[in-house]
């Protein structure tokens, strides 16, 4: 598979990143995740929008979102799949160990694209829903700022794993926050409630997909604070993600939330298909 790499397209064999470069050392790089459908990348400009945030918070300039625009044409047209993603990653570029970072200008960023096809979530496993966990949110204060930084998200999802469940969700002083990789939803009275984007959490691009859809459809969402006992007590939960599309959640911590998926995450999960496939 060929991917791109600092303006060279390579077997993803022989790309290779220098072991100074400052993504490696401290993580100091941001990145972002596209679904693409049948060739199609999904709400592009929403994300390269998220991506000039992310890179202006931590100070990394000299990338032109038009090379990235053709890059991602190119490796779309080589990778041909239903189902892929685009994942896209931007550090500062390499220089020897040091905390503080050099003036801006001085580094050229590395720059790292590739395009794999990947497989939605078996139909099954949407019907039945999935099970969470949760866990004090402990990461840092710009959750918003799409930071390959991620370890508190990896712990947390190994937490997950080592319960069984699908996903764990942060909670913050007895606030439901968000999953370790997306969006959180819940379902009450006919109401559609999600947390609104603060600080601490990522402003997901499917997220406000699904909001827009949802409003559209004449659902009413409101983007307010709940705790986990309102989260307990919902008639549905769902997940909503990149990759995670639209995920009915089942149970969490052990509670059961509904029997199965309930009937406004797979609507709205049929009305995300059906935006992906018109763009």
């Amino acid at each position: 598979m060929q991917v791109y790499l600092n303006g060279t397209y390579v077997d993803e064999s022989q790309a290779f990143v220098s072991i100074d470069d400052r993504g490696f050392l401290f993580a100091d790089g941001v990145y972002e995740v596209v679904h693409i459908y049948s060739g199609r990348p999904f709400e592009w400009d929403r994300h390269m929008e998220r991506l000039r945030r992310s890179l202006q918070a931590v100070g990394i300039g000299g990338v032109s979102m038009e090379e990235l625009r053709q890059v991602r044409d190119q490796l779309i047209g080589e990778n041909p799949a239903e189902e892929a993603a685009l994942y896209l990653q931007i550090t500062r570029g390499v220089q020897k160990r040091a905390h503080t970072p050099p003036a801006p200008g001085v580094l050229a960023p590395t720059v790292l694209m590739w395009v794999r096809a990947v497989d939605p979530i078996p139909r099954d496993v949407v019907e039945k829903g999935v099970s969470l966990i949760t866990v004090a949110d402990d990461r840092w204060a710009k959750v918003w700022v799409k930071t390959i930084g991620l370890l508190p998200n990896v712990l947390a999802k190994g937490k997950a794993a080592e319960a069984g469940v699908y996903d764990a969700l942060f909670v913050r002083d007895g606030m439901v926050m968000e999953a370790t990789s997306a969006n959180v939803f819940r379902v009450a009275d006919g109401i559609i409630q999600t947390a609104p984007v603060t600080n601490y959490i990522l402003p997901g691009i499917t997220r406000i997909a699904v909001i827009e859809l949802a409003r559209k459809k004449g659902y009413q969402v409101v983007e307010e604070p709940f705790t986990l006992d309102d989260l307990y007590q919902s008639q549905e939960v769902f997940l909503s993600g990149t990759l995670t599309e639209v995920l009915p959640v089942a149970a969490v911590d052990g509670r059961t939330i509904s029997s199965g998926a309930g009937p406004v995450a797979l609507d709205l999960l049929r009305l995300l298909h059906e935006h992906a496939h018109k763009r």
